[in-house]
């Protein structure tokens, strides 16, 4: 009676939970072409409203630029203080907690979800991503599912981070390597306040 997108046969009871995890599918695709529409908007205060109204937490003091894309916004928390630069994405389909005093730069990408090239049916794997307080992530860098970035560690722009990043470290490469280590361990800073109007 049912076939799944593998041509395989399903009874009524393996098909149900397909058939609403569908439609939750695409209540989430509305809600993400909204926010789309959102994002462009020249307020910062208008767009921060609409993102907490679909789940998101953001902490005081925090902002998003103008262009930010998601992948379920629920599932994403970020901290005080913090700067998401213009056009980055978010994934929230796995937990993403993004700490306080990080500054992202422009067009920095974070995946939480990926799928498993090894795998029969090419599905979807996902694992959480955690940016710690004070992490600096420059423009263009990518992350990967399962990541977690230390506290005070520095992205290069352009890498593209497939492991763990220690505390205070510095990036860069594809994949990215350690090259460095921030001096100033004593991190208290707050970064000053975003661009009007963008």
């Amino acid at each position: 009676m049912f076939r799944d997108r593998n041509d395989k046969s399903l009874t009524w009871s393996q098909a149900w939970p397909k058939i609403i995890n569908r439609f939750k599918s695409y209540w989430l695709d509305l809600i993400l072409w909204k926010l789309s529409l959102v994002t462009y908007f020249p307020s910062h205060t208008f767009r921060l409203f609409f993102y907490r109204a679909v789940g998101m937490k953001i902490g005081p003091k925090s902002t998003l630029h103008i262009g930010c894309r998601f992948f379920d916004p629920s599932g994403i928390s970020i901290g005080e203080g913090t700067i998401i630069g213009d056009r980055c994405f978010l994934d929230g389909r796995a937990k993403l907690t993004i700490g306080n005093h990080v500054d992202m730069a422009s067009e920095v990408m974070i995946y939480n979800s990926e799928h498993d090239i090894n795998s029969d049916d090419f599905h979807a794997t996902s694992a959480p991503v955690t940016i710690s307080d004070y992490v600096f992530i420059g423009p263009r860098a990518i992350i990967l599912p399962g990541i977690k970035v230390g506290k005070g560690a520095i992205i290069a722009a352009g890498a593209v981070i497939t492991k763990d990043v220690p505390d205070f470290a510095i990036v860069g490469g594809v994949p990215a390597k350690v090259i460095g280590e921030r001096q100033n361990k004593d991190l208290h800073y707050k970064l000053g306040r975003a661009r009007l109007f963008q």
